[in-house]
């Protein structure tokens, strides 16, 4: 907890409310006041915001791309104990870090994938600053009821499918980065978020490791078979035993808490 709170104290008050006043001053009214919420957020990577109820706005420090690098080790050298090279690439600097968030939404958007719409990054003192759509209702994957979690298993999925066929890789995929949330039309809608960088070259290890990762993030609300079940709606089961490498590695995050043995067990019963 302290750790957390330092990467929190990492952007003080002062300069928050000055980077509120610039996304004001860039997309709001001349006259506008600035007003921001600091999100309660279990993020070690940003300081995420809300400015003026209109905008989400991550801003990142030096601290956070220095956490960055060592969560990126961290899971290079766990892919490399699952028999790949290591395909998490770092960034240099905090604006490096917003400038790729908001190329991915891009992209992500451009599939036809929801995610929030990307609006800018720049840099302000030193600090990196994305500035994205805000989402005033939405519900993380992980806060739906059992029968609503198991509606939206597939479209998780096909939409994970959709990106990598597009050489697209999410590499942090967790119950906490889809967020399910109104679209324009009032319709609930899963948005992807928060995508982290991975090597161009990689995409079919970090494939096996985003499939990985959404078995796991799904199936403590919707179990294991009906995880697996989902998955083998958009994946051909070679890309489910790709996957079954990682899922050791990924049951070490302490992000991710399911039945490892039971996954495994149920890709197995299909591979059979």
């Amino acid at each position: 907890m302290a750790f957390r709170r330092f990467l929190r104290e990492s952007v003080p008050e002062s300069q928050l409310s000055a980077i509120a006043a610039e996304v004001v001053r860039r997309f709001g009214e001349p006259s506008a006041d600035a007003e921001f919420e600091r999100l309660d957020a279990d993020n070690w990577l940003s300081v995420p915001c809300v400015v003026n109820d209109q905008w989400f706005v991550k801003v990142i420090a030096e601290q956070h791309t220095f956490v960055h690098t060592l969560l990126t080790t961290g899971r290079n050298i766990g892919a490399f104990t699952s028999g790949t090279e290591g395909f998490f690439e770092r960034f240099s600097t905090p604006l490096e870090m917003a400038e790729h968030e908001l190329s991915a939404t891009n992209r992500i958007r451009e599939l036809g994938i929801a995610a929030p719409e990307p609006i800018e990054a720049f840099e302000h003192e030193g600090l990196g600053v994305l500035v994205l759509e805000y989402l005033p209702s939405f519900r993380t994957f992980d806060e739906l009821p059992a029968d609503r979690a198991r509606s939206f298993a597939p479209t998780l999925f096909s939409n994970l499918a959709s990106m990598h066929e597009a050489g697209l890789a999410h590499g942090d995929l967790r119950a906490e980065n889809v967020l399910v949330a109104p679209d324009a039309d009032g319709v609930e809608t899963l948005y992807f978020i928060d995508a982290t960088r991975v090597s161009e070259g990689a995409i079919d290890d970090a494939k096996g490791y985003d499939v990985a990762c959404g078995l796991a993030s799904i199936s403590p609300y919707v179990g294991p078979n009906e995880a697996v079940e989902a998955a083998l709606d958009a994946y051909p089961i070679e890309d489910l035993l790709d996957a079954r490498e990682f899922l050791d590695f990924v049951g070490l995050r302490p992000d991710h808490d399911f039945d490892t043995a039971s996954l495994k067990g149920e890709i197995d019963k299909l591979a059979s």
